[in-house]
């Protein structure tokens, strides 16, 4: 996986160039993790802001769209290759502007990274 790859959905994903992600429902390798909220690629770092309702606690979070193993638009649904914990882990999402903010979508990004996507190996 390249460093630039994080925030590309990976070739075989499912997921069509302009295809609206928002209220599919989120699984990780583990279970449910919530809905996507909405999609945003500032500075090209694009992400998925999923709402993780109570399973964290009520917040969101923020998810590179590198991690994406699938898209089922039938079924309205994103798998990520990775577990909840992996989510949970991540940086805390406070704020709508740090969905913009370069510094803390670089430091998401290297969490993730070091999140080897299932069937991959690492760059």
């Amino acid at each position: 996986m390249t460093i630039d790859a994080i925030w590309s959905y990976p070739p075989g994903s499912g997921h069509a160039e302009g295809q609206d992600l928002t209220g599919y429902a989120v699984t990780t390798a583990d279970g449910t993790l919530g809905h996507v909220e909405r999609e945003a690629d500032p500075h090209g770092m694009r992400h998925l802001v999923v709402d993780t309702g109570v399973w964290l606690f009520g917040r969101s979070a923020v998810v590179p769209v590198g991690v994406v193993s699938g898209v089922d638009a039938e079924a309205g649904q994103i798998s990520l290759a990775c577990t909840g914990d992996e989510v949970k882990e991540a940086p805390r999402f406070h704020t709508d502007s740090e969905t913009t903010d370069p510094g803390y979508l670089t430091a998401v990004g290297d969490h993730y990274r070091r999140q080897v996507p299932r069937g991959t190996t690492p760059a």
